[in-house]
């Protein structure tokens, strides 16, 4: 009984990861308040050009 859990246990682990592999978030990606504030200046000075 417990190798056949354990063998089950490994499976459905391997297919989760794919699954949530498959599976990606159209959260935007995290950028640094520093980043922002960077990037805030470029657009500032250009605006400014």
């Amino acid at each position: 009984m417990n190798r056949k859990k354990k063998m089950n246990n490994i499976l459905k682990k391997k297919v989760k990861k794919m699954n949530s592999k498959l599976h990606t978030s159209n959260k935007p990606k995290y950028v640094s308040k520093a980043d922002r504030a960077k990037l805030e200046e470029a657009e500032v000075s250009q605006e400014s050009e």
